[in-house]
């Protein structure tokens, strides 16, 4: 079979070929006399007139009817219609005035087997060919006519390889606009046919699309289609053909294309060699670029490799293990990184909008991608709570909200027994803006927990309890309580606090074994009975109430018996001058402090609850019952008891109370940040953690002040109240911890008088804090607790009474000297008397090393190590090295107790002995020897002492990590006993101390560096390692962060902090080191902008020129609300609309903040800030917390009306 059919018979004259070497490129059944004569042919019809070209035309179609006529004998009718049909054609071409349109171009295209058939029609044949496909069947000669001539040849035969018609696609161009070409200076205008301009004259608005329009911009971004025509293969093409045709810039670049292709034509006129076998006939080698791209496409397919290999090994161990949750959970995220490698490049090329959009739209699939794996993972494991959870993650962005809370419901009601999943569903529910109100989010937290305790008690028989229920119960709880706070209904978090502690330690014996239900039902007589309640004066507890009833009933006490002081109204608006916003902004808080407690009818006046001006002030038992839990582990009730005063205000052991598994929806004071920034005492500054989250009666602005230094006289009488009601009923252990609350909280109070400055409050606080410390070390149970004589002690030191404060020290140490090292309490009060001591010596000798025998650090370090009590008199070398040979002893000793500890928790604590971890307790044993080496020997003595004690207790800490995780997944697994569950407890219980002594000898270590950098010379790179290895390890601790940001923020080198905290936000969910990383840039941007204004003089600039720190910051903000954590921060979002207002951005505030209200529409002081920062806004602002049931405590008729008067 040749090459070319059509030219088959013609063999004469033929010319063989030379060379032999390329005889597979030959067409035996081709003459190269014959294409001479086609192209001189070809050149004589391109210059004879039009018409004569539509007479040959015709007169070819004439000749094929009568070819087609003669050859195939079919009946009249068929031949009527394709006569008719003919000539409808016929006419068609006369008007087109050419073949066919397909290409989509005004030049007639001419094949050589047109030419050669023309050639023919002058010469006579003996068999001519026919001209129309027919059967073999129906030819009369059919071996004389095996081949027919194609008069409409279809190019996309050539591009598809194909006759049939459902290869070939069907397309249509759109715009007036060509690939490879640059909008900004190119151009094609394309010619529209006769027909096509009719249809355009009808309707002039169906204009084409310019090259800016979206439709143009769309196809310029989409695939190249296929080229409709063979065109002749250029010199760059050896590698694949170009994706468009490039057009030159400038005249001389045209030219040298147009000589390249000469010079091919010469070789290849026919088109049928690829370029490189066109390139050896011309005698040439392949290009440069073209050895490029061969370069690059084997790099991209080397990067593309690995990728599906991985994608293959995930693939096959999916197959293997399909009941691998974490395996599933791990190829969903994978397709993250898939998407970077596949579209990094694409973006790196494109900028702009466009780049936008491209980024948009590959976000989209790879999260329908990564869904379609989700649905296929959930097919699998029907009852993995995990896979579920990880689905609706990926729907919250491609599902509408209403189908979106459908699944959530349905979730929850096939998994009713999972607290992480109901905890999921809540966080979903309050971030639900257009669905959200305070009434519907409370009414599914009293749905989650009534739930949940029916699974507890047994009474949902399809679902078992798992293991660590009443906890994840308890912490549902607190996040209850705690959006109530935020939102404004402080009452009611008050009275489920109030309602669970009479629920929890005052229950009635004779209800104990009933279900949680049936309990609830008893409750609600006494909540309603109008007695008093925990925390009101009088209050005796449900349990007495009951048992009374029975008896009953109480007796009417007398009002003599009630003798409460009447507090004097204020004024309220005290300048009626002020804007109406800003009266509103005083008003509002001073009634939040004022008004956060349940109002109750007072018997004594004869009120009732018609006398109550606020009804919102009162609250109902269907407000709090479905919220009432049982507790029955005695740590879980003491963890309530703290969390109830954490919620009040006051400071608590962080790991008795078991900080909340989302701590990110807590945070709203800026007193987290600033926290160690000024502070006098580098040293003890950090022994009383901010937590950052505010308490109950404090709602006013980010920047907004106190209004009292505690909660003011009523609150003050309440927490009193509360310590009277609650200790009696408590064991001796859990009392101690009630009463170092108690003593934290009084100093707290003066610490916050002695950063007001207000001398006057701090006199007046100051004696009524050393009174009630007083009354607390009086109790019988507190006298020999050295935890309580400790902070005394630092209260004292506080209010500059230094030899008051050391006469308490000498007494505690007194109590358990002859301990020493022995005693964790002793070594604790010990070190902070000597850091005392230090700080205050620093100050008077400048810090530097004096006579370590006369120092009243080393005194005191030294007696400790002897097991004596301290005294001042001078010390002897000799004691000073025993006395570092006792510490080393002691340390040893204490590193290799804490490897046997851990192996039988239970067993070490004997009940509740050891309820503050004292086998764990190294911190105060640590920091002397540190200390005492300081002083010593030197700093690097010291820190070698807390680097070794932090590697062990580390180390040991990852270890139990493992442990615990694996023994979790176990319990999970299987139907864990209930002596299972409480060994789980326990080893958690003991973690967490483990990772808590871990990190104070880190904060530790850092402050005595920090504070000998602050005193001497020391090289700052033993301080940064240190820092950075502890951050780490700890990513959440906030003294860590504001060291490290003092230390850094004293040099302009900002890049070595800005990998830092990139390498570790990427690693980490926490909210904690992204909003240090924002702080630490403001504070450089305050930095810059104080040295920029320096620079004037002492004139002001209007503006400050952009150095670029704002779009960092602004980044560092977008990038932390897009974590799941960052994103329901209110602390975060309150600082970013701050922010974009004092960069004069007002109108981008404005969208942050109706962005935020899509995440946290609960957070009253949002719309607080919003109405400092947009006052116009009040009335949009005021109407949208009554529409969401926020607690507004001033209405705006009320507001004008105050301002009436």
């Amino acid at each position: 079979m040749a090459l070319f059919p059509a030219f088959a018979e013609l063999q004469i004259d033929k010319v063989e070929d030379s060379s032999k070497e390329l005889n597979w490129l030959t067409n035996t059944s081709f003459q190269t006399g014959d294409a001479l004569s086609l192209h001189s042919r070809f050149v004589e019809k391109t210059n004879e007139r039009p018409n004569e070209k539509e007479s040959s035309v015709g007169r070819d179609v004439s000749s094929a009817e009568e070819e087609e006529e003669e050859g195939n004998v079919q009946p009249k009718k068929k031949k009527k219609k394709s006569e008719k049909k003919k000539k409808k054609k016929k006419k068609h071409k006369k008007k087109s005035g050419r073949y066919s349109d397909s290409s989509g171009t005004d030049s007639e295209t001419v094949f050589p087997s047109d030419l050669k058939r023309v050639q023919e029609a002058d010469s006579p044949q003996v068999a001519p060919l026919a001209s129309c496909f027919s059967w073999l069947d129906d030819l009369q000669l059919p071996a004389k006519q095996l081949f027919c001539v194609d008069r409409k040849a279809d190019p996309a035969n050539w591009t598809y390889k194909s006759l049939y018609r459902a290869d070939v696609a069907r397309y249509r161009r759109k715009g007036s606009s060509s690939l490879g070409l640059d909008p900004r200076r190119q151009g094609v205008s394309w010619e529209e046919s006769e027909s096509n301009k009719k249809h355009k004259g009808r309707d002039r608005k169906k204009a084409a699309d310019r090259y800016f329009s979206a439709v143009s911009r769309q196809l310029l971004r989409s695939e190249p289609p296929a080229p409709t025509l063979p065109r002749v293969p250029e010199l760059g093409d050896a590698v694949g053909p170009s994706s468009f045709i490039p057009l030159g810039d400038n005249e001389e670049n045209k030219g040298g294309e147009t000589g390249v292709r000469v010079l091919t034509w010469s070789v290849n006129p026919l088109g049928v060699y690829d370029s490189s076998t066109a390139l050896w006939l011309q005698g040439k080698g392949p290009t440069e670029q073209t050895e490029q791209r061969r370069q690059q496409d084997t790099q991209m397919g080397q990067s593309a490799a690995p990728l599906a290999g991985r994608t293959e090994e995930f693939n096959r161990r999916l197959r293997e293990q399909p009941a691998d949750a974490q395996l599933w959970i791990e190829f969903i995220r994978y397709q993250d990184e898939l998407s970077a490698m596949a579209f990094g490049g694409e973006e790196q090329q494109q900028q702009g909008s466009d780049a936008a959009e491209r980024r948009k739209s590959s976000y989209r699939a790879v999260l329908e991608k990564k869904l379609s794996i989700a649905e296929r993972a959930v097919a699998t494991n029907h009852g993995c709570v995990a896979l579920q959870l990880e689905r609706l993650r990926i729907c919250q962005e491609l599902w509408e909200p209403s189908l979106l809370a459908k699944e959530w419901k349905k979730l929850v009601f096939l998994h009713p027994n999972s607290a992480p999943l109901w905890r999921e569903y809540l966080l979903f529910t309050q971030s639900y803006f257009s669905n959200f109100t305070v009434s519907k989010v409370n009414a599914a937290y009293g749905k989650c927990l009534s739930t949940l305790s029916a699974v507890r008690d047994g009474s949902m028989v399809s679902h078992p309890a798992l293991p660590g229920l009443e906890e994840d119960m308890l912490d549902i709880f607190t996040q209850q309580c705690h959006f109530l706070r935020q939102s404004g209904h402080s009452e009611k978090g008050i009275s489920l606090f109030q309602a669970m502690i009479d629920f929890t330690f005052y229950k009635p014996d004779s209800v104990r074994k009933l279900s949680t239900k049936q309990q609830v039902e008893f409750f609600e007589p006494f909540w309603d009975s109008g007695e008093e309640r925990v925390g009101e004066l009088g209050a005796r507890g449900w349990k007495a109430w009951m048992l009374q009833q029975e008896r009953g009933g109480w007796l009417q006490p007398s009002a003599e018996e009630e003798d409460e002081e009447e507090e004097e109204d204020e004024e309220e608006v005290k300048d009626r001058s002020q804007p109406r916003w800003t009266v509103w902004l005083d008003v509002e808080p001073s009634r939040e402090a004022a008004h956060w407690l349940p109002w109750r009818p007072d018997k004594a006046k004869g009120q009732s609850e018609v006398d109550c001006e606020d009804p919102d002030r009162q609250v109902l038992f269907d407000d709090i019952g479905p919220s009432l839990i049982c507790l029955s582990s005695p740590e879980l009730q003491l963890c309530l008891l703290l969390r109830f005063l954490s919620f009040l205000g006051l400071p608590v052991d962080s790991v008795l109370s078991a900080a909340p598994c989302q701590p990110g929806l807590l945070l709203e004071n800026l007193s987290l940040l600033t926290h160690g920034n000024g502070l006098k005492g580098p040293l003890t500054s950090h022994d009383l953690p901010d937590p950052g989250v505010n308490s109950v009666g404090h709602m006013t602005t980010l920047q907004g002040t106190r209004k009292w230094v505690g909660l003011g006289k009523q609150g003050e009488r309440f927490v009193t109240n509360i310590f009277g009601v609650v200790q009696p009923v408590l064991p001796a252990q859990h009392r101690a911890a009630l009463s170092l609350s108690w003593m934290q909280y009084e100093k707290l109070k003066v610490l916050r008088c002695l950063r007001g400055g207000n001398k006057k409050r701090l006199r007046s606080q100051g004696k009524s804090s050393k009174r009630i410390a007083k009354q607390l070390l009086k109790e019988p149970d507190n006298r020999s607790s050295l935890v309580l004589w400790q902070e005394y002690a630092r209260l004292e030191w506080m209010l500059g009474n230094l030899e008051e404060a050391r006469k308490v020290f000498s007494t505690a140490t007194a109590i358990e000297g002859t301990k020493g090292l022995k005693s964790p309490a002793l070594c604790e009060l010990c070190l902070l008397w000597a850091q005392l001591e230090v700080e205050d010596g620093s100050s008077a000798r400048g810090g530097g090393l004096a006579d370590v025998t006369v120092s009243p650090a080393v005194c005191v370090l030294t007696r400790l190590a002897e097991g004596t009590s301290s005294s001042s008199q001078s010390l002897s070398p000799v004691s000073i090295l025993k006395a570092r040979k006792c510490y080393e002893q002691a340390l040893t000793t204490g590193l290799s107790a804490l490897d046997q500890s851990p192996h039988n928790p239970q067993a070490n604590r004997k009940g509740h002995e050891d309820l503050r971890g004292e086998k764990l307790r190294l911190r105060g044993l640590t920091g002397c020897y540190a200390l005492f080496q300081y002083l010593t020997m030197g700093v690097q003595a010291a820190n070698t002492v807390y680097s070794q004690a932090r590697e062990r207790t580390e180390e040991l800490h990852h270890t139990l990590t493992q442990l615990n995780s694996k023994e979790e997944a176990n319990l999970a697994g299987t139907d864990a006993g209930q002596s299972a569950a409480d060994s789980s407890h326990a080893s958690r219980h003991y973690v967490t101390r483990l990772a808590s002594e871990c990190e104070a000898l880190a904060v530790q270590q850092a402050a005595l560096l920090w504070h000998h950098n602050s005193v001497g010379v020391f090289p700052l790179a033993t301080l940064r390692q240190m820092l950075t290895s502890a951050l780490a390890t700890w990513p959440g601790s906030a003294p860590l962060w504001s060291i490290y940001i003092q230390v850094e923020n004293r040099y302009h080198s900002a890049g070595r902090a800005r990998r830092f905290f990139h390498s570790v936000t990427r690693h980490n969910s926490s909210v904690v080191p992204r909003l240090f990383s924002i702080v630490a840039e403001q504070q450089r941007k305050q930095l810059v902008d104080a040295a920029q204004r320096s620079c004037c003089h002492g004139a002001a600039l209007p503006i400050l020129p952009e150095n670029g720190l704002s779009t960092r910051i602004r980044g560092l903000f977008e990038s932390a609300i897009a974590t799941e954590m960052g994103a329901h921060c209110p602390l975060l979002w309150r600082m970013y609309m701050h922010f974009l207002v004092s960069e004069g951005k007002v109108d981008k505030a404005t969208g942050i903040f109706y962005k935020a209200l899509q995440n946290i529409p609960w957070a009253k002081g949002l719309y607080m800030d919003a109405v400092q920062l947009f006052p116009e806004h009040l009335q949009e602002f005021v109407d949208l917390m009554t529409e969401k049931e926020l607690r507004v405590r001033l209405p705006l008729e009320e507001l004008d009306i105050l301002l009436e008067d």
